[in-house]
């Protein structure tokens, strides 16, 4: 398939991203030993014959290190997303039906809708499910990890500050919501404030909300981190919290302790915290235990692997498990 390709160098892929310019690039950084590489470069060859505008591209993390390196991987699987030579979205992990998401809302603006009355409805219906996305919805240039404007970075930096709870949306990966929500919000620039729907304002009136004790009052405030981890580790009466999940564990201890488990036949539920850079160090402080995997049970810190294997030679684990003991 023509577009779907592979870059051995720093300058094949630099050429690759210039040579796709509006359209849609989406790079596979892979390791050869990894089997949830093998799996996800099938899904990419699938999205591949679906998607003719966009380029698919397989790189070696390891074989192009200044490549990895400039876009902070740290793991594979891991996907990014770019438009015009930037990236405008990134993917970590084995996760087909959110990498499939991904190619279908960032490769739409690079394919022209029809023109007349059902275009603008079409677009207006789906400028309403974005608004409503979420109880606070932020429409931005870039992501809240890496703002692309100083407008964005600091109502971002406002809405951290007074722990507000949002979801966003990047204005930049998609031209046809860009333009179409100033006409739909009467409002002609960004970031734009949606709260239940309604359009809030921008960076000024966010500011001018902050400033007179309002705008805790008007978004709705994130849980603190800490009531989120004692929610989490009380998701189910077994949690493991490991490197990767049930299906596919990421690391040697995290595979290990899987087998241990699933040995005993007592349910559990796992936490992935490669997919949480916030939760994967606030619970190193919240347990007080420095490495991961973690297992609780009934919101009790078992231990790690080596304590884990402890109780599964003694023939205590299940007993364990089950909050017998």
């Amino acid at each position: 398939m023509a577009n779907l390709v592979e870059a051995t160098s720093p300058q094949q892929f630099e050429e690759l991203l210039q040579k796709a310019g509006k359209s849609l690039v989406v790079v596979h950084f892979l390791a050869p030993w990894a089997p949830q590489c093998t799996q996800m470069n099938d899904v990419m060859a699938e999205l591949a014959k679906e998607n003719a505008q966009v380029t698919f591209v397989k790189l070696e993390a390891e074989a192009v290190p200044e490549v990895s390196e400039k876009y902070e991987i740290s793991s594979v699987p891991t996907f990014l997303f770019f438009k015009n030579n930037q990236k405008v979205d990134r993917l970590d992990g084995a996760h087909a039906p959110e990498l499939t998401k991904k190619v279908q809302r960032l490769s739409s603006a690079a394919v022209p809708m029809g023109t007349g009355v059902a275009a603008k409805e079409d677009l207006n219906e789906r400028l309403k499910k974005l608004v409503n996305a979420a109880p606070c919805m932020l429409f931005m240039k870039g992501s809240p990890q890496e703002p692309r404007c100083g407008f964005s970075r600091q109502i971002v930096e406002l809405f951290k500050q007074h722990s507000i709870q949002y979801s966003s949306f990047d204005i930049l990966s998609d031209e046809e919501v860009r333009q179409g929500l100033k006409t739909f919000s009467n409002w002609p620039t960004y970031p734009q404030v949606y709260v239940n729907g309604e359009l809030v304002g921008g960076l000024d009136i966010v500011k001018e909300l902050a400033e007179s004790g309002e705008l805790e009052n008007t978004c709705p405030k994130a849980i603190t981190l800490e009531n989120r981890l004692k929610s989490l580790i009380n998701k189910n009466n077994v949690m493991l919290f490991m490197k990767g999940n049930k299906e596919m564990a990421k690391c040697g201890f995290s595979r290990q302790i899987l087998e241990m488990l699933n040995s005993t036949g007592v349910e559990y539920d796992t936490f992935d915290i490669l997919q949480d850079e916030e939760v994967r160090q606030g619970l190193k402080t919240f347990s007080n235990w420095p490495t991961y995997p973690q297992l609780y049970v009934k919101g009790e810190l078992i231990g790690g692997h080596d304590i884990v294997k402890e109780l599964k030679e003694s023939g205590d684990l299940e007993s364990v498990l089950k909050g017998e003991n």
